[in-house]
């Protein structure tokens, strides 16, 4: 899934030699909203959060980074959104403008940040289908979903759901407070829909039912 992922040897010799490792400890800040665009990253361990600082002092978290992710292609001359670690994280790092170089030396190289982008904006489309849910139940339902998607994705177990954020990341995240978002918790466990063996573990007990609650198509 990572940007390196279509190189072969030469190619990728010439990408490691425009590339540093950025390790951050929990919480830490990689960029801020608003900085000069000068490095690119992708995500090879950890998670990051992306959000946006509200003129009221809050933040909306726009949507979590996993590995294989990359961080900057759809910024233009400044940084959109935010971004920091959830958890202790691994990124390889590059200037812009020399990976804008290595583009035009490598066609694969440009397709394939070209298709990473695209799958931002889906990534991107998938966020505002949880946000533009009515209930909070069903948004925490839809998140859960879109997390168990993504795992699958990356090769690793879509059930149960291991969360790495918090319940004020959540809550951020849905546009909701702490205490609906526990509140959702505890009624779709209620509901025989998850089992919550430790407050970082949702298994998922029924799919068809969890993505009914939710309002989407089971496959999803």
């Amino acid at each position: 899934m990572a940007v390196c992922s279509v190189l072969d040897d030469n190619e990728l010799y010439a990408l490691e030699a425009i590339m540093s490792t950025r390790k951050l400890a929990a919480n830490e800040m990689l960029l801020e909203e608003g900085e000069p665009k000068k490095r690119v990253f992708s995500l090879t361990s950890g998670v990051i959060r992306l959000y946006t600082s509200l003129p009221d002092g809050r933040r909306q978290i726009a949507g979590f980074l996993f590995p294989g992710d990359y961080i900057g292609l759809a910024d233009d001359e400044v940084y959109s959104q935010s971004a920091e670690a959830v958890i202790p994280s691994v990124l390889c790092s590059f200037s812009a403008r020399d990976m804008d170089e290595l583009m035009g030396q490598f066609p694969k190289l440009k397709e394939r940040l070209y298709q990473m982008t695209r799958i931002a904006l889906r990534a991107a489309r998938d966020n505002q289908l949880v946000l533009g849910r009515l209930a909070p139940v069903e948004k925490l339902a839809s998140f859960l979903l879109l997390l168990s998607a993504r795992a699958e994705q990356r090769g690793e177990p879509a059930n149960p759901v291991h969360l790495v954020m918090n319940r004020i990341d959540i809550a951020d995240y849905l546009g909701l407070t702490i205490e609906t978002v526990s509140r959702s918790f505890t009624k779709l466990k209620t509901q025989g829909l998850i089992h919550l063996p430790d407050a970082n573990t949702v298994e998922i007990l029924s799919h068809r039912s969890l993505s009914a609650v939710a309002g989407i198509n089971p496959h999803i």
